[in-house]
């Protein structure tokens, strides 16, 4: 049986919420109103590093023959195509060296879609993809799921490429963003993995995650004026 009808025979989305004391550890410091831009930065480098091993468990690999100092050996390398890993801007490029970190030889492309604050639904301004991602595995990355919108948008919109799998990596996320992740999933029929670091309380009337960490855009880069 393959991945794809393990996963649609229990759920349209995989969730996998990471418990370590080092991503606990992590979390807690982001969400501290006193750490400081390059400090948060920083540490969702190293956070995301953490969340990339666990979100690329099924990352499909080939055999590949290589010659020790010693002897021949048997060992694998990553398949054809490359893994496409896709930041949602602009909150998501700081999640990109830590995920480029582990996993160097992906390629990237980009996704600009923002949430409307008065609809709370999302809409693409910018992207930056191949045009036929047949075949490709896709790594989203997207440091708050609150709503589900501008991830679910994102995941439909590679699906609609030709992505055949798709795995979501976000910093924290609200059990109604992923309670609407799965809604807008289902029907797609696409493998999809959802790996947080921590699944929070609820979102508030203005749809940001309770007790959350902030703008997390803002958090990274400063408010713009």
């Amino acid at each position: 049986m393959s991945r794809a009808q393990r996963m649609w025979e229990a759920d349209p989305v995989e969730l996998i919420d990471v418990d370590h004391p080092l991503v606990a550890h992590k979390v807690s410091l982001l969400r501290d109103v006193n750490t400081d831009s390059p400090t948060f930065r920083n540490l969702v480098a190293e956070l995301v590093t953490l969340l990339a091993y666990e979100a690329t468990r099924h990352v499909r690999v080939e055999p590949h023959d290589v010659v020790t100092p010693v002897a021949p050996a048997r060992g694998v390398h990553l398949s054809l195509p490359r893994p496409l890993v896709v930041p949602i801007l602009r909150a998501g490029l700081g999640m990109l060296d830590g995920m480029m970190r582990l996993i160097p030889s992906a390629e990237v492309g980009f996704v600009g879609m923002v949430r409307d604050e008065e609809t709370l639904q999302p809409f693409t301004y910018a992207e930056r993809l191949p045009k036929d991602l047949s075949g490709r595995q896709c790594y989203v990355l997207d440091p708050m799921l609150a709503t589900g919108g501008s991830l679910g948008g994102t995941v439909q919109f590679l699906v609609d490429r030709g992505a055949d799998d798709v795995t979501c990596i976000c910093l924290l996320a609200a059990p109604e963003g992923i309670e609407n992740m799965r809604q807008l999933v289902d029907p797609i029929g696409v493998p999809c993995t959802l790996v947080v670091a921590a699944v929070d309380e609820r979102l508030n009337d203005v749809g940001y995650i309770v007790p959350g960490l902030g703008d997390a855009g803002d958090r990274l880069y400063g408010l713009a004026q």
